[in-house]
């Protein structure tokens, strides 16, 4: 198994820059190598490039690649590429178009699954998993077919910790000599086992770096990450709350949503940022829905202060008028395209201004300022949906920000993100609630994240088979409901969370974020 690369560039259609040029790359049998390079360096192109899955008529393309077809790629984004609606018949599909003896799929299907962590059997709807479960059917359908070459992009950005290592571990015990890994892979210290090299693409073409993980980061560490490479021990200060929390905006009361979502509770509070924890299949994201007034719950209530919801006051979010709704709550769903209704970049930050009947000259002072502040400033002009996925997720944020809302709920936010962008997008977060009073709900399974910027906490712990989520009873915020029959709510500083993880401990110790200066 060899993979050749030669001269290699390929250009959208309709853009102006190339999304990668200039590549000359050979990966030989056995290598295993992680692609790093920043955001809109061109990986996830790249690795599209060598699979065979860049059309023609899609853009423009130079140079040579050569390779073998017996290749598996993941997505960046797994949903794109679940094709059934039964898990164990997505698993199969590969299996069956690749002649494989029917005596054979079904125990191979089965082993991959377990292999991958999927707790579900055969019969599961695609339709019914989480963003993390969805990643792992897909890793597994990717992975049954044993190919010699395999392309993974992202691989663990939608899992929880545990899952992650699962992954990973089940990646080092499905891997043969033969076989030639190239990985996509923002936590950078967690795949170092998984890999022999590492390959750094150059944000204007080329390859910035190529070598043995060692010695790449040993001579290139501090370059790397002021380009805004994820880099091994290169800390990153946090950003707390630089002033006292404000009034209760937005409180879940005993909330559930059947068969996705047990009894919890939340409370959002002005200038505060509020960080949503669990594992995979908890009810993460069907929480963020309700806080974002995208979801009625089965039972419980979500309600917003006056100070929020206005003449609204009396009606939970989900009852508001859309134009309303956007200029409170705004929403990042975990899946950016899920979000996208206009055909360039500079259109879809234009329509929430707009809703809002603001004056042409006030839209595009916002558009402009958001284009400057997240780094999109040279893709005004493109297709939202030819974005690279850290590109599209800032998109998503400043489409939230562009309405102007109070609260901002973010379904992990920092996906995709090399190191100066997820710094730059942890500023400004952290701007929103210092300097605007703005109230933060953060859906993620980023450590750093949580460290740099939560002033409290709410873990979701998993259910059994219907992927029911209830929050663990070990604390209760000053903002919301606590201590009552079928409610558990943790909420904690982000300092004593993090001293928690690291001891493995989990006792009933938590307390809402204290004041600075207290």
């Amino acid at each position: 198994m060899r993979v050749d690369v030669r001269g290699f560039g390929w250009r959208f259609a309709g853009r102006r820059d190339w999304a990668v040029r200039g590549l000359d790359l050979t990966v030989e049998a056995g290598e295993r190598v992680l692609l790093l390079g920043a955001s809109g360096a061109g990986k996830s192109t790249l690795l599209a490039a060598i699979a065979g899955l860049l059309p023609e008529d899609s853009g423009e393309a130079e140079g040579e690649i050569k390779t073998d077809r017996e290749t598996g790629l993941l997505f960046q984004d797994p949903q794109t590429q679940l094709v059934m609606s039964r898990s164990g018949d997505d698993v199969a599909f590969g299996l069956e178009n690749l002649g494989t003896p029917a005596d054979e799929i079904w125990p191979r299907v089965d082993r991959t699954l377990h292999d991958t962590g999927f707790r579900y059997g055969r019969d599961r709807s695609t339709a019914a998993l989480s963003g993390g479960e969805a990643q792992r059917l897909a890793l597994a359908g990717v992975l049954a077919p044993r190919p010699r070459l395999l392309l993974l992009d992202e691989p663990t950005a939608n899992l929880d910790p545990a899952g992650a290592t699962l992954i990973r571990d089940a990646l080092a015990r499905t891997l043969t000599p033969d076989t030639a890994l190239i990985v996509v892979e923002h936590r950078v210290a967690e795949v170092l086992p998984l890999v022999n090299r590492v390959v750094v693409l150059a944000a204007g073409g080329g390859v910035l770096a190529d070598g043995p993980p060692d010695r790449i980061f040993a001579e290139h560490g501090a370059t790397l990450a002021d380009a805004g490479i994820w880099v091994p021990g290169h800390a990153i200060a946090p950003r707390k709350a630089a002033q006292a929390a404000g009034d209760p905006l937005l409180t879940a009361e005993n909330v559930t949503v059947h068969n996705r979502l047990a009894t919890t509770s939340l409370g959002v509070r002005a200038a505060r940022v509020h960080a949503v924890l669990g594992p995979n299949g908890a009810g993460k994201s069907t929480l963020a829905r309700l806080c974002g007034g995208l979801l009625a719950p089965t039972t419980g209530a979500v309600r917003a202060a006056e100070a929020l919801a206005g003449p609204d006051a009396a009606r939970p979010p989900h009852r508001w008028r859309a134009a309303a709704l956007a200029g409170r709550i705004g929403s990042v769903f975990q899946n950016p395209e899920h979000q996208f209704v206009t055909g360039t970049v500079r259109d879809e930050l234009a329509l929430g201004p707009r809703r809002r009947r603001r004056t042409p000259v006030d839209v595009d002072l916002v558009v402009d300022g958001l284009l400057e502040r997240l780094r999109l400033t040279r893709l005004a002009g493109a297709n939202p949906f030819t974005l690279s996925g850290g590109e599209a997720r800032r998109l998503s944020v400043a489409t939230a920000l562009a309405a102007g809302p109070r609260v901002l709920v973010l379904d992990e936010p920092t996906f995709g993100q090399d190191r100066r962008t997820w710094i730059e997008l942890v500023d400004l977060l952290a701007a929103l609630r210092d300097q605007e009073g703005a109230a933060i709900v953060a859906v993620t399974h980023d450590p750093d994240f949580v460290a740099a910027l939560a002033d409290e906490t709410t873990t979701l712990t998993a259910g059994a088979e219907t992927a029911e989520g209830a929050a663990n009873a070990e604390g209760a915020a000053s903002a919301g409901p606590s201590g009552r029959a079928g409610t558990a709510v943790t909420t904690r500083t982000a300092a004593a969370h993090g001293a928690a993880e690291a001891t493995g401990t989990t006792g009933a110790t938590g307390t809402a974020a204290p004041e600075p200066g207290r």
